[in-house]
């Protein structure tokens, strides 16, 4: 299970760093492992004898989930075409803990009544790349991490995550989410870590997000304002992805993103005029594509001195109004740390 966990681990770090492209397909493959399968398995599948509660059945063109047998409890169905999930192939293993069903044909109205719901042990569900309309019903106070990244989702009811304390990842990218159909959505959440609601129909940041939050990713929505204090609700905050919206600068309050947790902050592709206030903490600013015409260094630094300068290592700057020759004399004293400076 070490390497299995590593696996996961590394699919979480590697969202988090510099101006990012990921591949999240990060769980084992059955390829990786051996071809016998142990007695205890599904005759469509292989459960290899070196992980005998694994049961592999990704990538054979199955219409149906088969009755999975007693002992298995990481089950692969991802990259298939089924179409629903029939009452009854889940009796045998309600201790299940990962379920992954990515890139399949599955809507919301194939799921029979009863059968996730009764998975109380599980921890990770990975259902993205189907075409749900509303989420799927899960009883799993384990749950750890859910994916339901492109699906149909207009809908998030409020009760949806209700008491699952310990759900760290939730993905919600490439759906059709709006402002008002997730309210109320994440606030029993006391874990979260990562939360991502990108590529849907957002108008404003997710309200009610859990002080634990770490990541959140909002790109590609409709969002055009920042509330005031939003961050100053989320202490822990490392990373905040808004890109490909529609901010202009009379939606950012003064001293908005001027809190000392944040490293990394994305606000490419919007509309801004000027580069707002930042903390000096902060490690990674990425404002290309919008419409800045000023170098507003106070913005970056209030003064600089021997021990007051900018932790900017990256600043991302091109496709905008503005070149090398618009910094001010004090440029280098404030951006001692600064290793990436693009300006075009």
């Amino acid at each position: 299970m070490f390497a299995l966990g590593s696996f996961l681990l590394a699919g979480l770090v590697c969202q988090s760093l510099g101006q990012y492209e990921y591949d999240d397909e990060y769980y084992m493959p059955y390829s990786q492992l051996e071809a016998a399968s142990s007695p205890n398995c599904a005759q469509e599948c292989e459960c290899p004898h070196s992980f005998p509660t694994a049961m592999y059945c990704n990538d054979r063109n199955m219409k149906f989930v088969p009755i999975v047998p007693t002992g298995i409890k990481y089950l692969y169905l991802q990259n298939n075409v089924i179409e629903e999930i029939k009452a009854g192939v889940f009796d045998n293993v309600t201790d299940l803990r990962w379920l992954v069903l990515d890139n399949n044909n599955i809507t919301s109205d194939k799921i029979q009544a009863g059968t996730l719901d009764k998975l109380g042990s599980l921890e990770k569900l990975l259902f993205s790349n189907n075409k749900l309309t509303k989420p799927p019903g899960l009883s799993s106070k384990s749950l750890d991490e859910l994916k339901l990244v492109g699906n149909q989702l207009s809908s998030f009811p409020a009760n949806t995550l209700s008491g699952m304390e310990n759900l760290t990842t939730l993905h919600l990218s490439k759906n059709k989410l709006t402002t008002e159909s997730i309210t109320g959505a994440f606030k029993s959440l006391k874990s979260l870590v990562l939360l991502d609601v990108s590529e849907n129909k957002l108008k404003k940041l997710p309200s009610g997000v859990p002080a634990s939050l770490l990541m959140l990713y909002a790109d590609t929505n409709d969002i055009d304002s920042i509330p005031s204090g939003y961050l100053a609700k989320l202490p822990l905050l490392q990373y905040l992805r808004v890109s490909h919206n529609k901010l202009v600068d009379s939606g950012i309050p003064a001293g908005v993103f001027n809190v000392s947790s944040l490293l990394e902050l994305d606000l490419s592709f919007n509309k801004l005029k000027t580069i707002p206030e930042i903390n000096e903490s902060l490690e990674h600013l990425y404002l290309q594509a919008n419409e800045i015409s000023k170098f507003d260094l106070t913005n970056i630094c209030k003064f600089s001195s021997p021990v007051n300068y900018s932790r900017l290592r990256t600043l991302r700057l091109d496709g905008n109004n503005i070149t090398h020759s618009s910094m001010p004399d004090d440029t280098a004293n404030c951006l001692r740390q600064a290793s990436e400076i693009i300006f075009e």
